[in-house]
């Protein structure tokens, strides 16, 4: 996808896919991290860097076309994770959407995820997001915590994002916490009907036999993978 260009007070946004191959060595991370109240969920360069060497899709918000002041990543779900002990590649994970304090409100988290989602790759995928309550910058920006959740939801929804249920042991930590998920338009009834299981940490019958099987319950409350 071309890169698009957003006019902020503080100076132009580009938005891009991926790396710019000419430039990678001069950008530097331009996320504020002192603030003890919010990290976010990356904080390194050289973490998204990694998602893009390994396959994962990756776009950024530069200022100045050299500093990070946004990213949004899609990669394979944490090793520990239902969804990876599943052993289903069609499924991947929208693992992080961030953009600097300064330059909110400006529409940078929609351009980073249309740069996502803009081709065709993700139609025969199903991706799942996970939003932690506790991972929220609410205290900076005073909004109640469920008109925080509505605008998290309203903004994914705009992608094809929907709200399901499932019992995942970290999303039911609390009840203001979002499991979304997008199918893609290929993905067949079949698939669908393992989904809906999958949720629940039920394995249906694969080309291992595992009919019947369930996921171990006892998965990690870990967030961060840097």
């Amino acid at each position: 996808m071309v890169p698009s260009l957003i006019i902020t007070e503080n100076g132009p946004v580009e938005i891009c896919t991926g790396f710019p191959d000419d430039e990678n060595d001069d950008l530097t991370f331009g996320i504020d991290t002192s603030d003890p109240a919010y990290q976010p969920i990356y904080t390194q360069k050289r973490t998204l860097e990694r998602f893009a060497a390994t396959g994962g899709s990756v776009s950024l918000a530069l200022f100045r076309k050299r500093i990070i002041v946004g990213y949004a990543v899609i990669g394979s779900p944490s090793a520990d994770s239902r969804w990876a002990k599943s052993r289903w590649s069609k499924i991947l994970e929208l693992k992080g959407v961030e953009v600097a304090r300064q330059f909110r409100s400006r529409g940078i988290a929609g351009h980073l995820l249309s740069h996502l989602f803009s081709g065709a790759e993700h139609d025969d995928r199903i991706v799942i997001l996970s939003a932690f309550a506790w991972l929220w910058d609410i205290a900076h920006t005073g909004m109640p915590c469920e008109v925080y959740r509505n605008m998290l939801t309203n903004l994914y929804a705009g992608f094809g994002f929907e709200s399901f249920q499932t019992n995942e042991p970290n999303v039911c930590l609390k009840p203001e916490n979002i499991f979304m998920a997008r199918i893609g338009k290929n993905i067949s009834t079949k698939d669908r009907e393992r989904f809906k299981w999958l949720r629940f940490g039920i394995l249906t019958p694969d080309r291992d036999g595992l009919y019947g099987k369930t996921v171990e319950n006892s998965e990690k409350n870990s967030y961060v993978t840097e």
